[in-house]
């Protein structure tokens, strides 16, 4: 007898073994046609496997999400078999399944084309078309090495070596075609869907070694239906429009140079709309009590060895040599805030204690990850520490998230979803540590009234932490926010505070960031807003155009009370005619050309033109002033 639980708490029960696909069909005739895989016992299994013990089982159908992993894996295995149909001789590597897509590596003389692209995709729907059943083998180890190098698969052979001797592989064969994998996979070809596109070509070094042969990579998408595939391909065309890297030279904010792999040479334009972001986050962490410190930017080794970033996080840290001393250029902050924890006594009456900063830090990130502003080696971080007893977390945690959420409206993101990421494999501190550490934060976001997406295995390696994921005007998802309660560092650094009962505890330290890194985040501000930015955010808020050079006396004027009135103004004077100046400052994201000729220098008036309008608004100059003033204002200042 064989009990099988499903997700709704029912229970099944079968004299005999039963596969997923007599599962479903037991079900119903409608789950039969729908299913594709199972959930057994919590781990994704193929449609075919035998349930031979009570098990808890789901059957997975397209509208579950691992059904888009499942399709894009096995598409990655009918891509595979196209190639190797239309080249014979080409050699497979590896092709796993990857966020909206999928990829896979190949060993071949010819480069491949983009014409060859299209000639790849026709294959494909061939394979699909075939509906060829997806057939799990279990071979000999070294069978299976034979077997492959005598097919010409030298790197799959190499592959299955390094498998240990005695331990079975994994075949899986789709008809005559098959490959080297752990599985699982749908029914069949014809399950993977016509949802699918091949996007581009690309080199990649053999197991990721710049020592070993270059292989050429062919990257796909798939979904799980022809609506999902042509709103992936509008957004990836808006994401192109939207880039942060056209548009921070368009707008002339900012440009990167190879001499500074990894850095930022911000223009004057670029760092008004840096200073503006940041004064706006002064503002809301002074009212949200916290303290603003400042720390240096190169420490000596021995406070990285002990807070033990230096075995866990030493590939990332540039490290520079003095005077036979080694320092390492800061890659966080939470070291040196402990520093100044620790300097003089505190007292439970201090605690909570945030401590704030925007601190200047560098991550060693290989230059082939770097992307703009997106991904960067020299970074400032919205970083901050709240020293606090563990009866405190609860409270902080809900003040964080509230703070958080607001800045985020303020900013023009209302969407974002929170994940709860657990222990890493690599770690500091005891599994009891751990444990504590977990249930606190989990016990604090319930208090919130939070939902928690899960995110196993993401943990810093100090603590279990919130990620908070934004989602832009397009509905592409960036996590920036990060909330982590640690017990490990003020352990290993010695922090104390002297509690009621006159002894000395350990505070317990919550990490937590809103933005980020700022120069990711203005990255993704510039791509949200298309470099449409709201008034109070825009590095230029104004131009004062003339149509006429008779009209330049008082457009100063209007440039200077403009500037008394806290406004960025900028005035453009040249002799050209007033269309081509309004087209060019459109261009540029201006959100307000302010135009002046003989009748407004004579009424006092101005002719306002909003960006991406066609009408213009005549006023008075000192109305629409006063109207654009109360505009501008930072959403800090009005809170």
């Amino acid at each position: 007898m064989v009990a099988i639980t499903l997700p709704d708490g029912s229970v099944r029960s079968f004299d005999n073994p039963v596969s997923g696909a007599e599962l479903a069909a037991d079900i119903g005739p409608g789950l039969a046609k729908a299913a594709l895989a199972i959930r057994l016992n919590g781990a994704l299994d193929d449609l075919s496997t035998v349930i031979d013990a009570d098990s808890d089982v789901a059957v997975i159908t397209d509208k579950d999400e691992e059904a888009l992993d499942l399709i894009r894996h096995d598409a990655a295995h009918v891509l595979a078999e196209a190639v190797q149909e239309l080249w014979p001789g080409t050699q497979v590597t590896i092709g796993p399944n990857i966020e909206n897509g999928f990829y896979y590596d190949f060993a071949r003389e010819e480069p491949f084309t983009p014409e060859d692209l299209e000639t790849i995709e026709k294959k494909m729907l061939d394979v699909i078309e075939r509906n060829d059943t997806f057939t799990k083998e279990v071979w000999d180890r070294d069978k299976a090495v034979q077997t492959f190098r005598d097919m010409g698969e030298a790197y799959k052979a190499e592959l299955i070596e390094a498998i240990p001797a005695g331990e079975d592989v994994r075949i899986y064969r789709q008809g005559d075609w098959f490959d080297l994998c752990r599985g699982p996979h749908l029914p069949s070809t014809g399950r993977v869907g016509k949802a699918f596109k091949l996007m581009k070509v690309a080199g990649a070094y053999w197991r990721g070694d710049s020592d070993n042969e270059m292989l050429q990579r062919i990257y796909g998408t798939a979904w799980r239906t022809p609506r999902e595939l042509r709103a992936y391909l509008h957004m990836l065309e808006e994401a192109e429009k939207r880039d942060h890297r056209r548009l921070g030279r368009e707008m002339g904010l900012f440009h990167q140079q190879e001499q500074a792999t990894g850095s930022v040479f911000w223009h004057p334009k670029g760092w008004t709309f840096y200073r503006a972001i940041q004064n706006y986050m002064r503002l809301r962490l002074e009212a949200g009590g916290y303290v603003e410190v400042n720390t240096p930017q190169m420490v000596d080794r021995s406070l990285w060895e002990d807070s033990g970033h230096w075995e866990k996080f030493r590939e990332h840290m540039f490290i520079a040599e003095s005077e036979d001393r080694m320092l390492a250029i800061k890659p966080m902050n939470c070291p040196c805030h402990v520093q100044i924890f620790k300097q003089g006594q505190t007292s439970y009456r201090d605690l909570p204690l945030r401590m704030a900063e925007f601190g200047a830090c560098a991550r060693n990130e290989p230059s082939g990850a770097l992307h703009g502003l997106m991904r960067v080696r020299a970074f400032v971080q919205d970083d901050a520490h709240i020293f606090c007893t563990e009866d405190q977390i609860e409270e902080e945690t809900k003040r964080f998230i509230d703070l958080l959420a607001s800045i985020y409206k303020d900013f023009g993101f209302e969407d974002f979803v929170i994940k709860f990421a657990d222990r890493p494999e690599v770690r500091a501190g005891s599994d009891e540590t751990w444990d504590r550490a977990e249930k606190a934060l989990l016990d604090a976001s319930r208090a919130a009234g939070v939902e928690l997406v899960m995110n196993p295995g993401e943990g810093a390696f100090y603590g279990p932490k919130l990620e908070f994921v934004l989602r832009d005007a397009i509905g592409r998802d960036w996590q920036c926010g990060t909330h982590q309660v640690d017990f490990v560092l003020p352990e290993r650094l010695d922090a104390s505070y002297v509690g009621e009962d006159g002894d000395k505890h350990r505070p317990v330290m919550l990490h937590r960031a809103i933005l980020g890194s700022f120069e990711r985040f203005i990255g993704i501000l510039i791509e949200n807003y298309a470099g449409r930015f709201p008034l109070w955010l825009a590095p230029v808020q104004i131009v004062v155009a003339t149509i006429t050079n008779d009209s330049d006396d008082y457009a100063r004027q209007v440039q200077a009370q403009a500037n008394a009135a806290g406004l960025r103004a900028e005035l453009d004077l040249r002799n050209e005619k007033i269309n081509y100046k309004v087209r060019e400052h459109s261009h540029a994201k201006v959100p307000v050309i302010l135009v002046v000729g003989a009748r407004e220098a004579e009424d006092e008036s101005v002719a306002m033109r909003r960006l991406g309008g066609k009408q213009q608004e005549v006023l008075a100059l000192q109305d629409a002033l006063a109207r654009l003033k109360e505009e501008a204002q930072s959403p800090a200042g009005k809170s």
